[in-house]
């Protein structure tokens, strides 16, 4: 009996790290522009998890193009959060010009589109849940702006890990008493308008996709905004 206890004691000693450092496992953020202009990402945590760090504030403007591209390292342990590309942005120094001097953007002052009221595109993200799992989504419930979507890497083969989001220009199609003054469309009466062009995002509090997702411990999640083709 006490070698059966202490061999168990054993096991236990062996899996118990190993399932801590699976569920805490790092996972990246990755912005990507594919956007024709530059967009000011807005990278918030929910309440009672830290911020992403950022030192360099490299996250804070992406050039348009597929120029603006940056990676960051989620915090330990469970994390979520939202993520928002802004456009049209301006500071006191000019956001939009900063000075080739200037090591990094000057603080956002102002923003066409993406802070509301203004429609906004969020995406959603929870990474380092129970047994490693990591939840994603893109949210049209507070407008559309531009077109995101999350692509997850460096996943199982096998695991449920689809891209999400939209790659629509819903702009193009919008209603007109719908249009903001500024750009973007609003949510309001627009649900279907969204979900039948965009069937894997979010158009209400309590709406999934169409496709099903369930992620294991992916090394990245990858969001990019005015996907290609290829997304």
């Amino acid at each position: 009996m006490p070698t059966s206890k202490a061999f168990l004691i054993l096991v236990l000693a062996v899996l118990t790290p190993m399932a801590a450092t699976s569920q805490d496992a790092a996972t990246n953020l990755t912005l990507h522009n594919l956007c024709a202009y530059p967009v000011g990402p807005l990278i918030t945590p929910n309440i009672g998890f830290p911020a992403i760090p950022d030192p360099n504030d490299a996250a804070s403007r992406l050039d348009g193009g597929g120029e603006g591209l940056v990676t960051l390292s989620f915090p330990s342990g469970t994390w979520s959060g939202r993520v928002v590309a802004r456009t049209g942005c301006s500071s006191s120094d000019d956001y939009d010009s900063p000075s080739p001097s200037s090591s990094s953007p000057a603080a956002v002052t102002r923003c066409d589109t993406g802070v509301p009221p203004a429609p906004v595109t969020v995406a959603q993200v929870s990474v380092h849940g129970s047994g490693g799992l990591a939840e994603y989504s893109v949210s049209l419930v507070d407008g559309f702006n531009l077109p995101v979507m999350v692509t997850p890497h460096g996943f199982e083969q096998g695991r449920q890990c689809p891209s999400l989001g939209c790659a629509v220009d819903l702009d193009v199609d919008c209603p007109r008493d719908a249009r903001a003054p500024a750009g973007g469309c609003r949510a309001q009466g627009q649900g279907h308008f969204f979900k039948e062009r965009c069937p894997d995002t979010r158009t209400t509090p309590t709406d999934v996709e169409a496709t099903p997702q369930r992620c294991i411990q992916p090394g990245e999640l990858k969001i990019v905004f005015c996907p290609d083709s290829s997304y």
